[in-house]
C-alpha cells in the first residue's frame, strides 16, 4: 500500500455515533462542572452551619406570679428544651409515627417515600403527598426561609447530609421538636403545649401528643384551637399509625382517641401587659444588661388583676382608668394602666395628675401630729388668701364642725385653715415622710392637690397609714434567677422606719373609716371587709380617685381623661372610682 493510500484511508469521515457520544460525553462534563460549581456557590454562601445551629436571640424574660406560675414571656420564640430522653415516649412517637416511620432506618432522604409521594402526585394530578423526611424538615426549620427557589432547596440537601453526619437520630429529633413553629410564631413542641394545652411537653397525654403531630402537616388548618373537628380526624390517624408500627396497642388508642378535646387557647396575656412592662423597667435597674433567658419572680396576685380588670370597663364608659393595689408591706399586687391594651399602651398607674382632695389626709396627719383629735371642732367657711380663694365642692359650708366632719365630707377651707396654722412646710416635711413630698410645689393649692403625682405614688401615702404609721417601699420583684438556676437579684427586705405615732395612726384610721360610712363622699365603697377609704376630685372634674382598703390590700383608683378635658361635672371620686374599688373588695 502506497503512502498516498495510507494517508485517504485515515481521512475515513468518523461514524456520526461516535461523534454524537463525544458530544453528550462533553455535555455531560459541562452539566457536572456546572452543577459542582453551583452547588459550591451555594455552599459557600450559606452562613456558618454552627451559627445557624446555635443561634443567637435577644434573651427571654420570663415573669412569673406570686406563686411561681408563669404569666407571660418577652422575647421568648422558643420553649422549654425537650428531647427524646425527657419526653414520654408516646410524645415523639407520635411525631415519628406520622411524619416519617422509617426515620431511624433511612439516611437524609427516604428514596421509597419520594419515589411514592411522586407517583401519588401524578397519578393525582397535584401535590397531595410530600416525600421530605425528619431531617430534610429540620434543615428547613433550622433556615427558617419559605422560599420556594432552587438555591434554597440545594440549601437544605446540604444542611441534611450535614446533620445526619454530625449527629446520630435522637440528636436530629430532638432538634426537629425543639424548633418546628407550630404556634404563633413561636418554636418547639413545649411551647405548643403550653400553649394549646397549659402545660409543658413533659406532661402531653397521649391524646393530646397525637393532636400535636397532627398539627405538623399544617398547623393553623390542623389546630386543635382554630379547627378542632379536622384535628380530631388527623390525630385519629396519627393513633392508627402508631398501632400500625407498633408503638400502642389498638385498646391504648382508642382510649386516647376518646380523651381527643379542643385546645383551650393561650390565656389574654394582655390582662399583665402594664404589669410586665413596669416591671422590666424594674428589672433593668437590678440587673442591667441580660446576657441569658431570666425568670422574674413578681409580687402579682392574678386574681386580684383579673378582678380588676373586669371590674374597670363596667364603670368606665368612654373615659379612662388606672389602679394599683398594694400589701401593706410594700408588694405590688395589681397594676392596670388602662382598659385596653391593646388600644393604648401608655400606663396611667404611673402618669402623673391632680389628686385633688385625695391629698387632704397629709395636713390632717400635721394637724393630728399636732394634738387635734376627730372630734375636734374646726371652722368651715370661705377661706382667701392672696387671689386664692378657692370654694367648697357644693359651694356649701358647715361653721363649726368636727374634724371627722370636715374630713368625711371633704370640705376645702378647713385643710387650708389647718396649712394656714400649721405651716406649708410642715405639710410639706409630712408629705416627704410619706415618700412624695420631693416634687411638690411650696403653695397653698398644693393642699388641695393642685400638685401633680401618680397613682402610685399616692396609694403609698395611704399603704403607711394602714401599715400602723410605718414607712412602705413598693417593690415588684422578688427574686431572678436565670435559665441555669443562679440567683441574679433577690430582695432583701429593708427595716421599716415608724413615721407616724400610733395615736396618729388610730386617729387617721377613723377618719378614713368615716368617709365610706353613710353621708361620707365614700359611700358607695362600703362593702364587707372596707376599712376605709378616700375620695378625690380635681378642679373641673379632670381627675377623679378613689384610695381605700381592706384587710389584705390598698387599692387606688384612678378615673379621667387622657387629654386633661373635664369629665362629667357628675363624675367624682366618690362615683366611678368608689364603685369600681366595690367592685373589686365585695
Amino acid at each position: 500500500m502506497t503512502r498516498d493510500k495510507k494517508r485517504d484511508e485515515d481521512k475515513k469521515p468518523v461514524s456520526w455515533k461516535w461523534r454524537l457520544f463525544v458530544w453528550l460525553f462533553n455535555l455531560f462534563l459541562v452539566a457536572v462542572v456546572g452543577i459542582a460549581a453551583y452547588v459550591a456557590i451555594i455552599y459557600f454562601r450559606m452562613p456558618s452551619l454552627d451559627a445557624i445551629l446555635n443561634e443567637t436571640r435577644a434573651p427571654a424574660i420570663v415573669f412569673l406570679d406570686q406563686n411561681g406560675v408563669e404569666i407571660r414571656a418577652s422575647n421568648k420564640i422558643m420553649g422549654t428544651p425537650v428531647s427524646v430522653e425527657t419526653l414520654p415516649p408516646h410524645v415523639w412517637q407520635a411525631i415519628v409515627a406520622i411524619e416519617d416511620k422509617r426515620f431511624f432506618e433511612h439516611g437524609p432522604f427516604d428514596s421509597r417515600a419520594m419515589i411514592r409521594a411522586v407517583v401519588l402526585n401524578m397519578f393525582r394530578g397535584r401535590f397531595a403527598v410530600g416525600g421530605s423526611t425528619i431531617t430534610q424538615q429540620t434543615a428547613k426549620n433550622i433556615f427558617l426561609s419559605r422560599e420556594k427557589k432552587i438555591s434554597r432547596k440545594v440549601q437544605e440537601l446540604i444542611l441534611s447530609y450535614w446533620l445526619e453526619n454530625r449527629f446520630d437520630k435522637n440528636q436530629i429529633l430532638d432538634l426537629y421538636m425543639n424548633r418546628v413553629s407550630l404556634v404563633g410564631g413561636m418554636r418547639g413542641i413545649d411551647a405548643a403545649a403550653r400553649t394549646l394545652f397549659g402545660r409543658s411537653a413533659t406532661e402531653l397525654s397521649l391524646a393530646q401528643s397525637a393532636q400535636i403531630a397532627a398539627m405538623l402537616k399544617a398547623p393553623t388548618t390542623y389546630s386543635p384551637f382554630r379547627h378542632p373537628n379536622k384535628n380530631f380526624e388527623r390525630a385519629r390517624t396519627v393513633l392508627q399509625e402508631m398501632v400500625r408500627q407498633g408503638f400502642i396497642d389498638i385498646n391504648t388508642a382508642r382510649a386516647a382517641a376518646a380523651e381527643l378535646a379542643p385546645a383551650t387557647g393561650a390565656p389574654d396575656t394582655n390582662l399583665y401587659r402594664y404589669w410586665t412592662d413596669f416591671v422590666t423597667e424594674e428589672l433593668k435597674s437590678q440587673i442591667g444588661i441580660m446576657e441569658s433567658d431570666v425568670y422574674v419572680h413578681t409580687t402579682i396576685d392574678t386574681k386580684l388583676q383579673n378582678k380588676i380588670t373586669n371590674a374597670m370597663p363596667e364603670h368606665l364608659g368612654a373615659y379612662q382608668g388606672a389602679a394599683v393595689a398594694i400589701a401593706r408591706d410594700g408588694a405590688i399586687r395589681a397594676m392596670v394602666g388602662g382598659p385596653d391594651y391593646q388600644v393604648s399602651q401608655f400606663n396611667r398607674a404611673t402618669a402623673r395628675r391632680q389628686p385633688g382632695s385625695a391629698f387632704k389626709p397629709v395636713v390632717y396627719l400635721v394637724a393630728l401630729e399636732n394634738g387635734m383629735r376627730p372630734d375636734s371642732f374646726v371652722n368651715d367657711s370661705p377661706f382667701a388668701i392672696g387671689d386664692y380663694n378657692p370654694k367648697n365642692y357644693n359651694e356649701k359650708y358647715y361653721g363649726d364642725i368636727s374634724l371627722a366632719t370636715a374630713f368625711a365630707k371633704s370640705v376645702n377651707s378647713v385643710p387650708l385653715k389647718l396649712t394656714e396654722q400649721y405651716g406649708i412646710d410642715s405639710v410639706l416635711a409630712m408629705a416627704s415622710r410619706l415618700g412624695v413630698g420631693n416634687k411638690l410645689r411650696r403653695e397653698y393649692s398644693t393642699v388641695l392637690g393642685a400638685s401633680e403625682m401618680n397613682l402610685m405614688d399616692l396609694t403609698t401615702i395611704y399603704a403607711v397609714i394602714w401599715n400602723d404609721g410605718k414607712s412602705v417601699r413598693p417593690y415588684s420583684i422578688t427574686r431572678v434567677v436565670n435559665s441555669r438556676g443562679e440567683v441574679l437579684y433577690e430582695r432583701n427586705p429593708s427595716d421599716t422606719i415608724q413615721i407616724l405615732s400610733p395615736d396618729t395612726v388610730e386617729y387617721m384610721t377613723e377618719l378614713l373609716a368615716d368617709v365610706v360610712a353613710p353621708g361620707g363622699t365614700g359611700h358607695r365603697a362600703a362593702a364587707r371587709g372596707v376599712i376605709g377609704g378616700k375620695t378625690g376630685t380635681s378642679n373641673e372634674n379632670r381627675d377623679a380617685w378613689f384610695v381605700g382598703a381592706n384587710d389584705k390590700f390598698i387599692l387606688g383608683v384612678w378615673v379621667g381623661n387622657d387629654d386633661f378635658t373635664p369629665m362629667s361635672s357628675k363624675i367624682t371620686g366618690g362615683t366611678i372610682p368608689a364603685q369600681i374599688f366595690h367592685d373589686v373588695v365585695e
